[in-house]
């Protein structure tokens, strides 16, 4: 089903600890994780965790694909990551705009310091471990979902508020 409607900043939801999946046949996860899917796609993001969406499990999904917001130089497929754990951050740190689909449904944007470089350790939708190594705009959104599922929003990690812009604005910004 399509959540339409994105949990906004100050929603109880996000201050929730989260679930751990033990059991991937679970039929809420099952669920949980088609509406990620869904929603992702129908609010043109390229990354949405679980409590975005009013879910209770440590899930989130990416797509690194041309949105609105993004045109990526190096898209990525469809991913899911279930009791995901980042393993290792570069020392190499990259600013870059961030928004949000639960802040001001993304009508906000402002500049984050992130690793540019990641290793995650996740279990896929049948329970299978894996781990990836990302880096750019992907590991940006990995960050980013892993810190939704570790109750810390991106407005707590912008590093100067006196650049942040509408996305309007940041859309312009990208065309000049």
């Amino acid at each position: 089903m399509i959540i339409k409607d994105l949990k906004q900043i100050g929603d109880p939801h996000f201050k929730q600890k989260l679930n751990l999946v033990k059991d991937f046949s679970d039929s809420e996860l099952l669920g949980l994780v088609k509406d990620l899917k869904d929603t992702l796609y129908i609010h043109e993001l390229v990354g949405l965790a679980a409590n975005q969406i009013g879910g209770s499990f440590r899930v989130f999904v990416t797509e690194v694909r041309k949105t609105k917001f993004r045109n990526p130089l190096k898209p990525d497929p469809l991913r899911v990551y279930i009791n995901p754990e980042i393993i290792y951050y570069s020392e190499e740190m990259e600013e870059s705009y961030e928004g949000c689909g639960s802040v001001a449904y993304s009508k906000l944007f402002a500049p984050v310091i992130r690793s540019n470089k990641i290793e995650i350790c996740a279990k896929n939708i049948n329970g299978k471990e894996f781990t990836l190594e990302a880096e750019g705009l992907l590991a940006r959104v990995i960050q980013h979902e892993v810190d939704h599922l570790n109750n810390i929003e991106f407005i707590e990690k912008v590093s100067d508020w006196s650049k942040a812009m509408s996305s309007e604005e940041y859309r312009r910004s990208l065309l000049s």
